[in-house]
């Protein structure tokens, strides 16, 4: 289809199929079940509850809208994966983050080889009609984002996130899982790398307290850290990533997954109060970052 119907039509084909399957999965299945875990929160039913919201989510919301991409955009044709994957194991994933569409990337190539990950969210984004509820019913860890005036103000508000990073990884330290972190905490602009001066090309730089806390809680259970980079193809006519994804032209966008083993020195520091072993986390992560950058730029040297 995607051969001779115009990119618009792509597009709104897209968005409009993905919303009935959101409706059907998520509307009719997974939203009754939510609102019994919230209304009975039963430890026993409560477990059940959380397998099938689970399994809806991944097999039927997931599932499904990889054969929607399939049908409209055609099969995906730069996806590269360094390295042995496993859906009964947990991971760690980093991106970079770019655009919407990078989560609906991320749940495409991990589809049948992670279990269903879990991202963590902006609290505003709760709010969503339909989606932040459901979010909620599938332990999302919503963050709360606090301004430097309001932590002078309430001191308490620092551990906030980390409080809430705390009690997801509590749930989870029994049951397979994948973790999805964007380091860099937002989407990447020119503007903002420049407004935050970042010493790198093509990103943000990357936030390591939470990333740091998670890996304190729950390290010894992930298999491995995912690390996935992102580079879209050109936009052109002021198209949106997210727009030009939906229109099927993101088919070629360069996918790289390097499935890379967790430093075990790592795992279990002090990142707030030991300085030492502060340094040593950032300066991993920081490596890990600038190798995404230099990869993010030969892939942009090859497409102009």
């Amino acid at each position: 289809m995607k051969r001779w119907l115009p990119a618009p039509v792509i597009g709104c084909l897209t968005f409009a199929t993905m919303f009935v399957v959101l409706m059907i999965w998520a509307g009719l299945l997974i939203l009754p079940a939510g609102i019994v875990k919230l209304l009975l929160p039963f430890p026993p039913l409560t477990r059940q509850l959380d397998r099938w919201i689970a399994w809806c989510a991944n097999h039927g919301w997931v599932g499904w809208n990889q054969q929607v991409f399939r049908v409209l955009h055609g099969r995906r044709e730069n996806c590269t994966i360094n390295g042995q994957l496993d859906p009964a194991r947990s991971w760690m994933i980093v991106a970079n983050h770019q655009s919407w569409a990078d989560i609906l990337i991320l749940f495409d190539v991990m589809y049948g080889r992670t279990p269903f990950p879990r991202f963590f969210m902006k609290r505003e984004l709760i709010w969503i009609p339909l989606v932040g509820f459901v979010c909620w019913a599938l332990d999302m860890p919503f963050m709360k984002r606090n301004s430097a005036q309001a932590i002078a103000k309430n001191p308490g508000l620092r551990n906030a996130d980390l409080e809430t990073t705390r009690r997801f990884c509590e749930k989870f330290k029994r049951r397979p899982i994948a973790v999805v972190n964007f380091r860099e905490g937002t989407r990447y602009t020119p503007e903002k790398a420049q407004a935050k001066a970042s010493p790198y090309r093509h990103l943000l730089r990357p936030k390591s307290g939470g990333f740091s806390f998670t890996l304190n809680a729950m390290g010894e259970q992930f298999a491995g850290l995912i690390d996935v980079t992102l580079v879209y193809q050109p936009t052109g006519n002021g198209r949106s990533k997210l727009w030009s994804w939906l229109c099927g032209e993101q088919n070629a966008a360069f996918v790289q997954v390097d499935v890379k083993p967790l430093p075990v020195e790592l795992l279990g520091g002090d990142y707030q109060d030991d300085a030492a072993f502060r340094e040593r986390f950032q300066d991993w992560v920081n490596g890990l970052w600038a190798d995404k950058d230099e990869l993010i730029a030969r892939q942009r040297s090859t497409i102009g």
